[in-house]
């Protein structure tokens, strides 16, 4: 058994003096007589998570979201509502936080609707917001913004990147129909960032599985080279592959290698095995590392351009 294992293997019930399978404050924790020594260990060893900011969870109790609310339940107060990616967590979007955000710390989004005051606290992102009844629902006393309303909120930021990564997420929901999210978005005419929301809507697809997948996916669009998420892929009749996004009649593809689920050495060889037997049968597949498509350098873009200019090439076609 590696460490890693080991480590997992291990309960915190003998090391937490509190319950094992509930989350529980900083504050809490100290009270209970852990240090923050203590905490840190423990959570460096992956026998604590912190879900959200000022808040653990001990590890062996998993994740559900009667847990997320728990965890939600214990910092924010009871007249506020939970908006962008925090309510897309909480209604169950499982990739609508960027990769390693509750580690990063990052504020609460939480706010109150308009004309009840800004809540300030150092672990929320707050102020008000212009929201109507029909944008509110209860989750385990909790009040979040619907999971459309959560959409629109998510497409209604700067950067483009992050509204389409948030789209996604809840279009895969399949809580509201694509063209009752496309219809509701003229309600937010002259309100900030709403011409992002805008360009991007109309691209949004729920087939997308991470943010990475998404945002690359944009790039793909923005090199005027097309796409679909998911490609199934069979040889002799077996599945050979499901690609992350592929032109099925071009024999080209792109997939988003995040490190979740593509660096160990198993997972490195297995991916080389199922793109292998695709080159060999004529497929160009590129993978991209999160610094290739979110970096500075973006080396993805040449590339996208570069493998469908040759796919093209290769049927007497010219890149469009």
């Amino acid at each position: 058994m590696d460490i890693t294992n080991m480590i997992m293997a291990r309960s915190v019930a003998g090391e937490l003096p509190l319950p094992p399978d509930q989350p529980f404050t900083h504050q809490q924790a100290i009270a209970a007589g852990l240090t923050r020594h203590e905490l840190a260990r423990l959570t460096g060893e992956g026998l604590l998570r912190r879900p959200i900011r000022g808040v653990y969870l001990p590890t062996e109790a998993g994740d559900s979201r009667e847990l997320r609310v728990a965890c939600l339940k214990l910092v924010i107060p009871e007249d506020c509502v939970v908006v962008d990616r925090h309510a897309g967590w909480l209604l169950g979007a499982e990739m609508v936080l960027r990769p390693g955000e509750h580690l990063e710390l990052r504020p609460l989004s939480v706010f109150r609707p308009s004309g009840n005051g800004r809540l300030r606290n150092d672990l929320t992102d707050s102020g008000e917001r212009n929201l109507t009844p029909d944008d509110i629902t209860e989750i385990g006393g909790i009040r979040v913004t619907t999971p459309i309303r959560t959409a629109w909120d998510l497409g209604r930021v700067r950067w483009t990147d992050d509204a389409i990564s948030g789209i996604d997420a809840m279009l895969r929901l399949n809580a509201f129909s694509r063209e009752e999210f496309l219809e509701g978005i003229e309600r937010f005419r002259g309100m900030r960032w709403v011409t992002t929301l805008r360009a991007i809507a109309p691209l949004g697809d729920g087939r997308s599985e991470s943010p990475g997948e998404s945002v690359l996916r944009l790039r793909c669009i923005e090199a005027h080279v097309h796409v679909e998420p998911q490609v199934e892929v069979f040889r002799d009749g077996r599945l050979a592959a499901r690609l992350d996004l592929a032109d099925e009649k071009l024999l080209s593809g792109f997939e988003y290698d995040g490190d979740e689920w593509h660096s160990t050495p198993e997972q490195i060889a297995h991916d080389r095995k199922r793109r292998g037997e695709l080159v060999d049968d004529g497929w160009l597949i590129p993978a991209f590392g999160k610094e290739d498509v979110f970096g500075r350098q973006r080396a993805c873009d040449a590339v996208i351009r570069g493998t469908a200019r040759e796919a093209r090439a290769r049927r007497g076609l010219r890149l469009s």
